[in-house]
């Protein structure tokens, strides 16, 4: 949504919104933007009346100002929809989907169509580094969407995705997620049947190969050319390390490749950059043009990103929040730092999480760690603790975040790389074990 409102912003809009519990990078965005975020849903808001009001998929009925606006017969729609009539229609839309990796993948997207000069607007969930903004309305051809199965309003409970009307659609991998709308697989799958309906017959499906549940999505129907990508085993677009480092990478399609040095690491990421190489294509960027915006790529906040070292201490910040994501988070720090200690700090801020679905697999997740530090929510299902059990006395939880630092302030030790995964706030946590380190190394 705050995307959506940085790009009605650049429209040419009076845009203010309102949310609890925003915080950064996304709140200091908006600000610099010139948008008022109001904290709360006090209906007053309305009293100087809007033309229209885009309605986000948190709001519920019973909230006051929901109420209002229906009681006061306001014009509204969704985000989706908005975007779709306002941004997308009769621009030529690659959306990028999948349980994990989109966020990364669409900003590479971006980026390769920015660095060849074809200027595309985007919306994406999160902040790419080259871009330093998660929205950009553009007036080029081209506009990278990421497209989330998640519903769309309390009032249309289609996935958010069925409004983008795609002409590339990428689609990287899909597990189960979003337990509070989505009974099973299988309801997610359909919803995607759904997507892959509205797709012409003169676009471009670009399809993670090896994923056997993407492949039941294309058996289910397909009416759209495919193209698969891999790197592991036979596809139209390959990718590989060149070095043990995964610094040096090769991408290649049919009998063409190309190499470059890049900033990234981790067999995930290389997906992420067979998939956007391939969606590039479909905008006519050549591979070797595609994988020279590779080396310049800078990544997202929020995924890895390094945010501080105070005493030869490491602080990242990461978003994994999913038992999937947070085992490839782990697998590829521990591939760049053998030797050093991996401490990761887990907040389970999902609906998913919270109701102990990945309950079997998330102690699997975090055995590459070295040590854990798990912050318990209110309102997490009562077998959580128990589902932490076969990390035996290599992990702690806690149920305040201030006692979570202190505890953490007196076990890190020079030379341990720290990770922060939450997708959330996790209550300022890092930014304070940050200044309680910079404090202690002070004489």
């Amino acid at each position: 949504m705050g995307g959506i409102a940085a790009l009605a912003r650049a429209a040419g809009h009076q845009v203010t919104g309102c949310d609890a519990n925003v915080y950064p990078p996304m709140s200091t965005q908006l600000a610099s933007l010139g948008i008022d975020i109001i904290d709360g849903y006090d209906p007053d808001q309305l009293d100087t009346v809007p033309d229209y009001v885009v309605v986000g998929n948190a709001m519920t009925r019973g909230i006051p100002i929901v109420e209002a606006m229906l009681d006061r017969r306001m014009p509204y729609c969704s985000g989706p929809q908005w975007l779709s009539e306002h941004v997308l229609h009769r621009r030529h839309v690659l959306a990028v989907s999948g349980t994990h990796g989109k966020t990364t993948t669409a900003a590479m997207l971006a980026w390769i169509l920015e660095d060849v000069g074809l200027a595309p607007g985007f919306l994406i969930g999160g902040v790419p580094l080259n871009f330093n903004q998660s929205a950009r309305f553009g007036s080029a051809e081209y506009f990278v969407v990421e497209a989330d199965e998640y519903d769309t309003a309390f009032f249309d409970k289609r996935a958010k995705f069925v409004h983008y009307r795609p002409q590339t659609l990428l689609i990287n991998n899909l597990e189960f997620d979003h337990a509070d709308i989505y009974s099973d697989l299988d309801d997610i799958l359909w919803q995607f049947h759904q997507l892959m309906r509205t797709l012409p017959s003169n676009g471009r499906v670009v399809i993670n190969g090896g994923d056997a549940n993407v492949n039941r999505v294309i058996e289910q129907g397909c009416w759209t050319p495919i193209e698969r990508f891999s790197t592991t085993g036979d596809a139209e677009w390959t990718g590989q390390f060149v070095d043990k480092g995964e610094r040096h990478i090769s991408l290649s399609h049919g009998e063409s490749s190309a190499e470059a040095v890049w900033k990234l690491g981790g067999v995930h990421n290389l997906e992420n950059a067979v998939a956007a190489v391939a969606a590039a294509s479909s905008a006519g960027v050549p591979l070797d043009k595609a994988v020279d915006a590779l080396s310049r790529f800078d990544g997202v906040k929020r995924r890895m990103e390094r945010m501080a070292t105070v005493s030869d201490v490491v602080l990242y910040d990461d978003f994994a929040h999913h038992p999937t994501a947070i085992s490839k988070s782990i697998a590829g720090m521990k591939k760049r730092f053998p030797s050093d200690r991996l401490v990761i700090v887990l907040e389970p801020r999902s609906s998913t999480m919270k109701m102990g679905i990945h309950g079997g697999s998330l102690a699997e997740s975090l055995q590459g760690a070295d040590m854990v530090f798990v912050f318990r929510p209110g309102d997490v299902g009562a077998s959580f603790e128990e589902s932490l059990a076969p990390l035996g006395d290599r992990h702690r939880v806690f149920g305040d975040y201030d006692e979570l630092v202190m505890e953490l302030e007196c076990e890190v030790r020079s030379g341990d790389q720290v990770v922060f995964m939450s997708n959330g706030g996790f209550g300022a946590s890092r930014q304070k074990l940050t200044r309680a380190l910079q404090s202690r190394r002070k004489p």
